[in-house]
């Protein structure tokens, strides 16, 4: 049996938390912006959370959001489609950022748990021009634990042709808290996407060698990133890569984090800014640094760039993203 219970309300709705459990992890899920709100391994918690509901909706930075229906940026808040123009909200200073000011990760899912697949199902329904896109979306999220690996799956259904580019947004810090400059990641990505000074994308590919952007061979945190000025880009992972081989890794205080994903892009954001001030998970503060993203998606902008992989998805080619996260100890 897969336990459930009342985490809280939002706007009227009861707020519920389900528990995935194996020999080697418990998840914690809420069908609140369907948000990882925990992940424990050994008993220590590996992603940023409240232990409070009401903290999400006053403090939370999308942490463990499903962000959409376009996670990331879109430049100027706008996009031409279908011969019209369609006006976002401007969000993220003149552009538009993880699907508006509620987006996906601020709406509460419809759950349902699946004991013989140890998964959560959740589903939202965006209706037709929410947050300013055309067509209503059906959306699917599941989460799957299979042992130490976190299985996520997300399928947006659209009625007419609409962009969509989901990201699950966890915050990792493997250690007991602090900062993560004492990690080591890597990441097979040759290529980013530069950007513009309000993070968006110029529409280059640019390689990574000889820059601190490179993570082709591991690098620890604090060494790629003396001057703490922290990461917010998008890396162009490698076309024609063995889907069983990972495309990103993190290691630190005896634990490894591995991540596997069918999407074209992974965004590194390091959380440079961060300033929590309510208590996280085991009374932890979360400040600058204290987690790093690893957000599988299409490359930011891409509905205006028509270089980029395309967002457009439609009633015969919907969306679907498969994203897999494993943590475990390691000596």
């Amino acid at each position: 049996m897969i336990a459930t219970r009342r985490f809280g309300t939002h706007e009227g709705r009861e707020v519920t938390e389900a528990v995935l459990e194996s020999p080697q992890a418990e998840v914690r899920i809420l069908s609140y912006g369907a948000v990882v709100r925990d992940w424990r391994v050994g008993g220590a918690p590996m992603v940023l959370g409240f232990e409070r509901f009401e903290d999400y909706p006053a403090h939370s930075r999308s942490f463990g959001i499903v962000a959409g229906r376009v996670a990331n940026r879109i430049a100027g808040a706008c996009f031409t489609l279908g011969g019209e123009t369609w006006r976002l909200a401007a969000n993220n200073g003149p552009n538009h950022l993880h699907g508006g000011a509620i987006g996906l990760g601020r709406r509460i899912w419809d759950m349902e748990t699946d004991r013989a697949a140890n998964a959560v199902r959740l589903r939202y329904l965006s209706p037709e021009r929410e947050e300013g896109y055309p067509g209503a979306v059906a959306f699917t999220v599941t989460y799957r634990l299979d042992g130490a690996r976190l299985v996520c799956t997300m399928e947006g259904v659209p009625d007419r042709p609409t962009p969509i580019n989901l990201a699950q947004h966890s915050y990792y810090n493997l250690g007991p808290g602090g900062d993560v400059f004492d990690h080591t990641l890597v990441i097979d990505a040759p290529q980013i996407t530069p950007v513009d000074d309000t993070l968006i994308p110029t529409g280059e590919i640019a390689a990574v060698a000889g820059t601190r952007f490179d993570f082709t061979l591991p690098r620890r945190m604090g060494d790629a990133d003396p001057d703490r000025r922290g990461y917010d880009q998008n890396y162009v992972l490698r076309d024609g890569r063995d889907p069983g081989v990972p495309v990103a890794a993190v290691t630190g205080h005896g634990r490894r984090l591995r991540v596997w994903t069918d999407q074209p892009g992974l965004q590194l954001f390091t959380a440079a800014t961060l300033d929590v001030p309510v208590p996280g998970l085991d009374g932890r503060r979360y400040g600058p640094f204290a987690g790093l993203c690893l957000e599988a998606q299409n490359f930011p902008d891409a509905v205006n760039r028509a270089q980029f992989p395309s967002a457009i998805r439609t009633p015969e080619t919907p969306y679907r993203q498969e994203t897999t996260v494993e943590i475990v100890p390691i000596d």
